[in-house]
């Protein structure tokens, strides 16, 4: 006998609520389709299962002890057959990062996590500010000057800036050394507007006086407004590596700006019940932990 599961369903379901009408809501049927299903049905079986009467049906007594008998069966294998889509589904995992680590570090290797990974799906969601995150990210990366105030929390390298410009404002500026600061706008990140007071300090620059100070809201708008020309900045390293080895900008200075900036990685999630966020928790570390 090849039975339709279908039909099984809808025995039960309209056994259940004693109504084809009802029935078929559930199911998104007409009432005449649920009836055929189970009017089938009981020409495989051999045996009536409802009494149709005028307003209303009701179970026979064959068909209330198929019911008892068949509902079990029926609702363990539709609990299988939820649980095996839903392992099988591809796992979509949220990831909230700065667009300049996004850019610089994150997407170059991407290609690699989608070959080891082909099951699981990103959905990255970049901020302009280092220390933002998304909300309803599953995991964050994040840049500050202090462990974030999270259950769990890995860290992933340091950061230190460097002054950086285009080769045209290096070729003018660089034999003059740092009266290039006064005469030249300095370009920095809006988070950290101190930064370059901070570098000159740190150098003891005497009478440390920009012309103008430039403030974007992203690391990445930073370092395109210096490759342009616009002025000199200070950029992060190891991040910006590529930018420099590509000679879209060049150090004007070799001494570093030392902070205590560093990038981590949260886990807003229980991944130890996630494995796809484990699985990606370990390759970012494996990857950029320094």
């Amino acid at each position: 006998m090849q039975t339709p599961i279908r039909g099984l369903r809808s025995f039960c379901i309209a056994a259940k609520c004693l109504s084809f009408k009802h029935a078929a809501s559930q199911l998104f049927l007409t009432p005449s389709a649920v009836s055929h299903q189970i009017k089938q049905l009981e020409e495989q079986l051999g045996f009536s299962l409802f009494k149709r009467n005028t307003r209303a049906i009701e179970l026979t007594a064959a068909g209330d002890k198929f019911y008892h008998a068949v509902q079990p069966i029926v609702e363990n294998l539709e609990n299988t057959i939820a649980e095996f889509t839903q392992s099988e589904v591809n796992k979509t995992i949220t990831v909230s990062l700065p667009e300049f680590f996004a850019n610089e570090l994150f997407v170059p290797k991407l290609s690699e996590w989608a070959e080891l990974n082909p099951s699981i799906n990103l959905q990255l969601e970049t901020v302009k500010s280092g220390n933002q995150a998304v909300k309803n990210a599953y995991l964050s990366i994040v840049l500050a000057s202090g462990k974030p105030n999270a259950s769990i929390v890995h860290e992933l390298f340091p950061i230190r800036y460097v002054p950086a410009c285009n080769k045209s404002i290096y070729k003018k500026w660089a034999a003059k050394g740092y009266d290039a600061l006064s005469q030249v706008p300095l370009i920095l990140h809006q988070a950290r507007p101190w930064s370059w007071h901070k570098w000159a300090d740190q150098l003891d620059i005497p009478n440390f006086d920009p012309k103008q100070i430039i403030q974007f809201d992203s690391m990445y708008s930073v370092a395109k407004a210096a490759q342009q020309g616009m002025g000199i900045a200070l950029v992060p390293l190891p991040i910006s590596k590529t930018w420099f080895k590509e000679e879209m900008l060049v150090k004007l200075f070799q001494e570093e700006l030392i902070t205590r900036d560093r990038y981590f990685l949260i886990q807003h999630k229980n991944i130890e019940s996630a494995p796809e966020l484990q699985t990606f928790a370990e390759w970012v570390k494996q990857e950029f932990q320094q």
